[in-house]
C-alpha cells in the first residue's frame, strides 16, 4: 500500500535536518566573536571608570581614555570631543590621525550652523549617524567643520553623541570612519555609553573645582582682611592685597583698582606688566567716558565683561581707551563694582592677554554651579571691599 503526500510531509516536517558540523562551528564562531566584543566593551568601560575615579578633575586624561576607547571599539579611525558653551563650540581633545588632529585642535570657536550637524545637536538632537559626510547639506554649502572633516581627513561616515547634563548641552563626541559604512546599533549605544561617562567626569571635575574656587574665595577673603587688621587706617596695602588676590583668582595678566568720588576716576593700585603700571600711573585722576566697561560699571552695571575689549566701540573711538587696551595687550576683561547708598564708590578691572570669551549663559547672579572660572572676583570681592569702605566712614 502507497504512503500518502500528507504522511510524508508530516514525517519530514517531524524530523527536521540536523546543521551540518561546518554550520555548527560558525555558529561558535559567531558566539564567540560577539562574547569577546562584549568582554571588550565591558573592560573600556570599566577602565575609563578606573581612570575618572583615579584622576578626579583631570579631564584630559579621562577624555584620552574614552576617545581611545571609543575609536578602536566602534572601528573608527580618528574621533575628537567638543565643548559648548552656550553660543560656540570649542575644540577639547581628539585621537587618531595626526593631521586631522592638529587642523581640530586650531579650528577655534566655532558658532553651530543652524543646519549643520552641531547645529542640529544645539536643538536637541542626541544622536547623529551620518552615512556619508560628502553627500550632505553642510558638505554642500562649505562648512568648515564639515569640509575639513572630508577633505582635511577623509572622513565619511561619521556618528556623534551629544553630552547633555539634566538637559544642558554640555559638548558632543564623535568618530569618523574614511569609508561609507554605517555604524551598528551596538556602537551607537557603546558611543552614548562613553559619552555618559565623559558627562561623570565633568560633573566630578565642576563639583571639585567649586569646593577648590569656594576655598580659594575664604583664603583671599581672610589674607585681605589679616591686611585690614594688620594696618589700621592704612588702605594702601589693603587695595594692593585686594587687587593681587583678585589678578590671582581670575587668571589674569593686569589689574587696577579705582575709587570714584562722583566725577573723577583715580587708581588706587595697578599690576601687571611695567609698561601697563607706568602708563596707569602716569594719567592721573580723569573723566571715565560711559562707553567704557568701567563708565558702564559707574552706571550701574554690577558686572561688566567684554569678550574682547578690542570689539568695542570705546576701543574704536577712543584714543585714550586704545592706549590702554594696545600697551597692556589686552584681549578680555572683567569689571566689577561696588556701590553704597547708591553709588558707586570702587571698582576693580581685571585684563587678560588672550581672548577668552565667557558666554553670559554660563554665568548667574542666583545660580554657582553656572559660573565659570573667570568669575571668581565677585565672590571674594564684596566681602573684603565692605571692611576697607567702612575703615574710610
Amino acid at each position: 500500500m502507497s504512503r500518502s503526500p500528507r504522511s510524508a510531509v508530516a514525517k519530514t516536517a517531524t524530523h527536521p535536518q540536523s546543521p551540518s558540523y561546518a554550520e555548527l562551528e560558525a555558529r561558535v564562531a559567531e558566539l564567540s566573536a560577539e562574547l569577546r566584543a562584549a568582554l571588550a566593551r565591558e573592560t573600556a568601560t570599566a577602565e575609563v571608570l578606573q581612570v575618572i575615579n583615579s584622576s578626579p578633575g583631570d579631564l584630559a586624561a579621562v577624555f584620552d581614555a574614552v576617545l581611545e576607547k571609543a575609536v578602536s571599539l566602534t572601528e573608527a579611525v580618528y574621533g575628537h570631543l567638543w565643548r559648548f558653551d552656550g553660543e560656540h563650540f570649542h575644540p577639547w581633545r581628539s585621537h587618531g590621525d595626526p593631521e586631522f588632529a592638529r587642523w581640530f585642535e586650531h579650528l577655534g570657536p566655532v558658532r553651530p550652523n543652524p543646519n549643520g550637524f552641531l547645529g542640529r545637536v544645539v536643538r536637541g538632537e542626541h544622536v547623529l549617524h551620518i552615512a556619508d559626510v560628502r553627500d550632505t547639506e553642510p558638505y554642500g554649502t562649505g562648512s568648515a567643520p564639515v569640509t575639513g572633516l572630508a577633505d582635511v581627513a577623509g572622513g565619511r561616515s561619521v556618528l556623534t553623541v551629544a553630552l547633555r547634563k539634566d538637559h544642558a548641552l554640555l559638548g558632543a563626541l564623535t568618530v569618523y570612519r574614511r569609508e561609507v559604512k554605517q555604524f551598528s546599533e551596538k556602537q551607537i549605544s557603546l558611543l552614548q555609553n562613553f559619552a555618559a561617562q565623559a558627562v561623570i567626569a565633568i560633573e566630578n571635575a565642576r563639583l571639585l573645582t567649586e569646593t577648590r574656587e569656594a576655598l580659594e574665595h575664604q583664603t583671599a577673603t581672610a589674607e585681605v582682611l589679616q591686611v585690614i587688621n594688620a594696618s589700621p587706617g592704612d588702605l594702601a596695602p589693603v587695595f594692593e592685597a585686594m587687587l593681587d588676590k583678585a589678578i590671582h583668582l581670575c587668571e589674569a595678566a593686569h589689574g587696577m583698582l579705582m575709587g570714584y568720588d562722583g566725577e573723577l576716576q583715580s587708581d588706587l593700585a595697578v599690576r601687571g606688566e611695567p609698561k601697563f603700571v607706568e602708563y596707569v600711573r602716569d594719567r592721573g585722576p580723569m573723566r571715565v567716558a560711559p562707553e567704557t566697561g568701567v563708565g558702564r560699571a559707574l552706571g550701574g552695571e554690577h558686572v561688566v565683561h567684554l569678550p574682547d575689549a578690542r570689539e568695542t566701540a570705546a576701543y574704536r573711538n577712543l584714543p585714550g581707551y586704545r592706549a590702554l587696551v594696545d600697551i597692556g595687550d589686552i584681549r578680555t576683561a572683567l569689571i566689577v563694582s561696588l556701590q553704597r547708598d547708591d553709588w558707586v564708590q570702587l571698582s576693580c578691572f581685571v585684563a587678560r592677554s588672550v581672548h577668552f570669551p565667557i558666554s553670559r549663559s554660563r554665568y548667574s547672579r542666583t545660580s554657582p554651579r553656572k559660573r565659570s572660572s573667570q568669575w571668581r572676583l565677585r565672590g571674594c570681592w564684596t566681602n573684603c571691599v565692605n571692611a576697607p569702605i567702612k575703615l574710610r566712614s
